[in-house]
């Protein structure tokens, strides 16, 4: 009887209960989302209006664009220089460019300064005619063949400027061999003048007098290229 009882009691099963039926919280999580995506829309509205606000409100540029002014250009151009006064003296007459192109300028300027330097071409041999110092002879005559080099570094630099459709007026190769050129040019003049100095000559300050405006022109153009960048950033320009 107690085996029947206890099969009995092991025979009888109790239903099992369903859980409770859950409640999603689906409706509150989608009006959080909505609000956080409202939220976000606002803030970079926000965000990109008061950029474009800054960006409408900012103060004009220190230096005008290209186009609208070459006079403002070429002073932007010559601003780089050591001698500002004489760049824009000597190209204000031949910048008659409706747009006063950095990288044009440049080649103006070597051709101003090549103009300035074969005018002074003849001085060491005039200066020679009139001296009796041989030891001022001597010096005249390697001014001379200065003079006659930095005339060709000159002109191989504005050669190399001279380029055809399509072509790149300046690389940063270039760039590099320009330096070389213009520079020796430089160096020219200066060893013409320290050789009548060592020699003690009577026509050294007449030399250097009339060396100072061709040498400054190149002083001018060496410093428009070795700042091309410079100015080109300024003018909201690339190397073209």
């Amino acid at each position: 009887m107690d085996s029947i009882k206890i099969f009995q009691g092991y025979g009888k099963v109790n239903p099992i209960e369903d859980p409770p039926p859950t409640h999603p919280k689906t409706k509150p999580i989608i009006a959080v989302a909505i609000s956080l995506i409202v939220l976000l829309t606002v803030v970079i509205g926000g965000t990109i209006a008061a950029l474009i606000h800054e960006s409408a409100t900012e103060p004009p540029d220190e230096f005008p664009s290209l186009s609208s002014n070459p006079t403002e250009s070429l002073r932007v151009v010559c601003s780089v220089t050591q001698f500002p006064d004489s760049c824009l003296s000597s190209l204000n007459n031949t910048c008659t460019l409706s747009k006063a192109d950095p990288e044009r300028i440049f080649n103006l300027s070597l051709r101003v300064a090549m103009d300035e330097l074969r005018n002074l071409s003849s001085l060491p041999k005039t200066l020679i005619s009139k001296s009796n110092d041989p030891r001022s002879e001597s010096a005249l005559n390697d001014c001379a063949d200065l003079f006659g080099d930095s005339l060709s570094q000159l002109g191989e630099s504005a050669a190399a400027m001279e380029v055809g459709p399509g072509e790149k007026m300046l690389t940063e190769e270039k760039i590099g061999d320009l330096k070389t050129w213009i520079s020796g040019a430089m160096t020219n003049l200066e060893t013409c003048v320290d050789g009548l100095e060592e020699m003690g000559s009577t026509v050294l300050d007449e030399v250097k007098a009339k060396l100072q405006k061709s040498k400054e022109y190149i002083s001018n153009s060496l410093a428009i290229l070795s700042n091309i960048h410079t100015v080109l950033e300024k003018l909201h320009l690339k190397l073209h």
